[in-house]
Parts: structure tokens; C-alpha cells; sequence
């Protein structure tokens, strides 16, 4: 699947190979898999969010117009998005194929963090304790602010950016009775109980999340995702301590290699004041939104 004449950073292959696995291992544990030429597409079983369809793990690299049109033509039949994920860098090739279909390609820094160096970061109740800050904690399958905590990010993308926005603790609130909550609690609740997720929150005042987020850890790969702040409460480091406390879990429960893909590159500053480093580009493409 590797273009072996684009040039990587130096360091960057071994570890973009490591991704490879663990973005072809993710969704088989709530998806089926079918071949369509170079392309491996992800069905999913059951509710939950739809997946994509990538690049064939360690497959022959050559991508048509035909193909990219078989995977789609297949994700209509089944209902999916139109969807493709990939790195760019590993696979630099697909990009003018997908964008010659038609389709809208949308860039993210793609950012790693080794974790065989020692820590250095307080965190959880005892950061809290040493710095007055808020409590950060790890939520298991019953905590009572799971809903809130997986409710948050639906509040906190709807207002995409950095910049301070409108939801609030009272907006969380209302979202929570929604009647998807009680399923994705469940689906959440199941993914805790098997060591897939790993849901972290930070803890506000009245005992609400004021942000959540997590790391799903497969054989020493991991990957941070869904790290959100509600809107009416950014600027005030809560997803910095929120990335500090899934980074120690994450090194103190046998993650090697941590990265994320970011939104954009003002977010990905963020993670890189706690270490993490671009090391590429991860590339969604989808039909363009219409309107």
C-alpha cells in the first residue's frame, strides 16, 4: 500500500506502519469487512456510528476511478456515508483518484506521542489536589456521568473551533434526555466493560463534565479521540488537562504509541504544548455537502 518513492519524515515510516494495523483493527470489533479491489470497506453490525471504507491493509497500492465508484455505489446499497479515510503520506497516490470523483477532501494533523520516556505530568485527584485545578477522571461502565460525558462532544462539535461558544452546562443538560442517549450509553457502557475505550472527564464544580474524552487502546497503539470542551467554557485549559490525564493512562497502562488526528491546525497546537508531534496527514473524503 506504500508509495515507497514518496519521502517520510525520518523515524515517521515504522510508526505510520503501526497505524496502518491499528486503523485496519479498530472497527472489526463492531463491523464486518468486504474486499473491493485495493479498498477494504467497514459495514458496521448493529447501531452505533457508521466507518469507512480504507485502503487495503498492506494491499497492492493501485487505485482507479472504477474502484473508488464500486466502494460508493456498495456504501449507498448499505446506507453508509461515502466515505474514505486514509493517510496521506503512506498512501499519497489516492488522493487525485478520490478527488477526481467528485469528492471533498478535508485535511487533518495527524500527531503522534512515543511513551517510553519516563512522566513527568500530576494528574487526576492528585493534580487537582496539587494545583487547585478540576478533577480529571477515568469513568467506568456505571458512572453516573456517563451520559453527560458522551452527550458533551455532540454539544461541543456542533460549535467546531476554539473560539468560546453558547452550550453550556444548561445546554448538557437538555441534551442528555435525548432518546439516542440511553443506547449510545449502552454501546459506551459495552466498549468500557471489553478495554476497547477508555472515557475520561473533567469534573466541574457542580459535579458535571465541563469535557470529556477518550483513548481505545489495541496492543500498544492507541488513539485520543472525541477530546471535547463545552463551547460556553473554552479558553480555560480543561482539554489540555483533560489530553495530560488520557496520555498517563494511556503510558501507565501499557500504550507505546498515542496519536490523534486533529481538526485543524489551532487545535493541533494544543496537543503539541503536551508533547505530541505532526508526523502526517490524515485525509477524510466525502461528497460535498450540499447547498
Amino acid at each position: 500500500m506504500r508509495d515507497t518513492n514518496h519521502p517520510l519524515a525520518s523515524g515517521s515510516e515504522a510508526v505510520l506502519a503501526r497505524l496502518e494495523t491499528y486503523y485496519d483493527a479498530v472497527p472489526r470489533f463492531s463491523a464486518t469487512t468486504e474486499e473491493h479491489g485495493p479498498f477494504t470497506l467497514f459495514v458496521r453490525t448493529g447501531e452505533g456510528w457508521h466507518y469507512y471504507a480504507r485502503p487495503t491493509l498492506d494491499g497492492p497500492g493501485a487505485f482507479t476511478a472504477e474502484d473508488v465508484e464500486r466502494v460508493r455505489a456498495r456504501q449507498r446499497e448499505v446506507g453508509a456515508p461515502e466515505s474514505f479515510e486514509w493517510v496521506h503520506e503512506t498512501t499519497p497516490g489516492l488522493r487525485a483518484v478520490v478527488e477526481a470523483g467528485g469528492l471533498e477532501i478535508h485535511e487533518h494533523p495527524l500527531l503522534v506521542l512515543d511513551l517510553d520516556g519516563p512522566s513527568t505530568a500530576a494528574t487526576g485527584t492528585a493534580a487537582a489536589a496539587a494545583d487547585g485545578g478540576p478533577e480529571v477522571r477515568v469513568l467506568a461502565a456505571d458512572d453516573p456521568l456517563l451520559p453527560a460525558a458522551i452527550t458533551l462532544p455532540h454539544l461541543a462539535f456542533a460549535e467546531s473551533g476554539t473560539l468560546i461558544g453558547t452550550a453550556g452546562p444548561e445546554q448538557l443538560v437538555e441534551a442528555v434526555k435525548s432518546p439516542d442517549t440511553d443506547a449510545a450509553v449502552a454501546r459506551m457502557a459495552g466498549r468500557i466493560s471489553a478495554g476497547r475505550t477508555v472515557l475520561a472527564a473533567v469534573v466541574g464544580p457542580d459535579g458535571a463534565p465541563t469535557a470529556s474524552g477518550c483513548h481505545q487502546p489495541i496492543d500498544g497503539v492507541s488513539e485520543i479521540v472525541a477530546v471535547a470542551t463545552l463551547p460556553a467554557l473554552r479558553r480555560q485549559g480543561l482539554a489540555r488537562r483533560l489530553t495530560s490525564h488520557l496520555v498517563e493512562h494511556a503510558r501507565t497502562t501499557g500504550v507505546r504509541t498515542l496519536f490523534l488526528s486533529a481538526s485543524d491546525d489551532a487545535v493541533a497546537r494544543i496537543y503539541e504544548s503536551v508533547g505530541f508531534r505532526r508526523i502526517a496527514t490524515a485525509l477524510i473524503a466525502e461528497p460535498p455537502a450540499e447547498g
